[in-house]
This record gives C-alpha cells, structure tokens and sequence, in this order.
C-alpha cells in the first residue's frame, strides 16, 4: 500500500461498478411464474417478466414504449394551442344549441302519448 499524506491509498474496488456496467451494457432478464394451488386446483398465477438493462439497450432491442406513453412523456403528448381552440368553438357550440333547446319551451309529456296510443290500440282492435 502507498501513502501520501496521512491516508493511505487503497486500491479501489470496483466490482459491484463492473457488474453494474455490464448488466446494463448487456442486459438482464429475470423470468418466473408463481402459481399458488389449493388441492390441485390452481387458483393464483403470476408470471414476472423484468428486464434490467440501460436506456440505449432497451431501444436497442426496441423495448421503447416509455416514449409513446402520455403519462411518461407528457410534453411530448402536450395539446397544442390550437387543439384547445376548436375544443372550445365545439363547446361554444353545443351551449348555443342546449340554449336554443331549451329556450323553445318544454316538450310534450310522453306520457300522454302512451295514453293515446294504448287508446288507439283498442279502438282498432274493436273494429
């Protein structure tokens, strides 16, 4: 060992940074399945699928989905101006269309018409 100072220099161990760097250089795929019965009856499975690997392999291997998620990539997804524009003309719209709805009085009873229709039924039916 070599010291300079009062602190020895130790050589560093890099291992762990080693392994670390070839998983994610390589990649890592973890597989099994769990499967919980009762009286030969199966009633639970799960499969766990992980990969472990760096960004760059996984779009290398084309496991990129993280970029086409609106949740993830919010900016990406992001509404542009003039989206937000036509929903509020559509808005307008419908709101003049319930006024005018509305605004021309109320509708007749449907109820009076199942009346005059089960009447009209019977009358037709004396004949």
């Amino acid at each position: 060992m070599e010291q300079t100072g009062l602190h020895p220099i130790r050589p560093q161990s890099s291992g762990l940074v080693d392994i670390l760097d070839r998983i994610l250089d390589k990649g890592l795929v973890i597989a099994g399945d769990i499967k919980i019965s009762l009286a030969e009856v199966e009633l639970l499975t799960i499969r766990i699928r992980l990969i472990v690997c760096s960004l760059d392999k996984a779009q290398e291997i084309g496991l990129d989905w993280w970029l086409y998620d609106k949740y993830l990539a919010p900016g990406k997804w992001g509404r542009s101006p003039r989206h937000d524009e036509a929903l509020a003309k559509q808005i307008q719209a419908l709101e003049r269309k319930v006024a005018a709805l509305t605004a021309s009085g109320p509708r007749r009873s449907l109820e009076g018409t199942r009346k005059d229709s089960k009447h009209r039924r019977r009358g037709n039916n004396a004949r």
